[in-house]
């Protein structure tokens, strides 16, 4: 165990500044795109991920959001900072432990008129075990992280772990607690492939153990 924490270590030092600061994916119009697409706007006012048009683009601080409908962007522009996803748009339940991984805009919630986005459902779930502590801690670590580069920040949080830490087994055991009878299984696609070799929102985008979302105007958009 000793020599994997040195590993992460090494890596970390190799890749500090490494990977984008939020959950962003390049199109082939040179955008760095948020929620792989999805409409901000939509999940406040819909209540549910609404597909964006790529046609329709908002950019703010140099991240890309599609709208579903004019009067959506013209929200956004309106009020940007109200609408995007908190910590980057990384997934809720590793941001409390300064983890900076995943992105699923199917997988949301919305608390005191912020949105909140998870990398998976598995993600969803365990955030929902006690999402008041998730979030004081995700807020108070987050302005430390925010400007990292993604895999640095995660690498980092892994070698040095919070104090709070609670590892998947632990929090499967309280999620089972809670959900007497009922099972919650979710291929994660490994820690190679979330850490090194693929990027946020990877699974939900190609189709990784659920429906592929593909990104709205790229040649793995499912509506062309």
């Amino acid at each position: 165990m000793r020599w994997l924490k040195l590993l992460a270590v090494v890596l970390a030092g190799a890749l500090a500044g490494c990977g984008t600061t939020h959950a962003t994916v390049d199109t082939s119009r040179g955008e760095h795109l948020m929620l792989l697409g999805f409409d901000p706007v939509a999940y406040f006012t819909d209540g549910k991920p609404v597909r964006g048009k790529h046609t329709l683009p908002a950019t703010y601080e140099g991240r890309t959001y599609y709208f579903a409908s004019d009067a959506h962007r013209g929200a956004f522009t309106t009020s940007p900072q109200k609408y995007e996803p908190q910590y980057g748009g990384f997934c809720s339940n590793g941001a409390p432990y300064a983890v900076k991984l995943g992105s699923d805009p199917t997988q949301f919630e919305i608390r005191d008129g912020r949105l909140f986005i998870f990398g998976d459902i598995l993600g969803h779930e365990l955030w929902l075990l006690d999402e008041r502590e998730n979030i004081q801690h995700a807020d108070a670590l987050w302005p430390g992280i925010r400007d990292e580069g993604w895999r640095y920040a995660s690498l980092k949080a892994w070698t040095a772990k919070v104090p709070w830490y609670k590892d998947g087994k632990t929090l499967m055991t309280e999620w089972r607690a809670k959900h007497p009878g009922q099972t919650l299984e979710y291929d994660t696609g490994g820690s190679l492939n979330n850490l090194i070799f693929k990027y946020p929102g990877w699974r939900a985008r190609e189709g990784f153990g659920q429906t592929r979302l593909g990104v709205p105007g790229e040649p793995d958009d499912p509506e062309k």
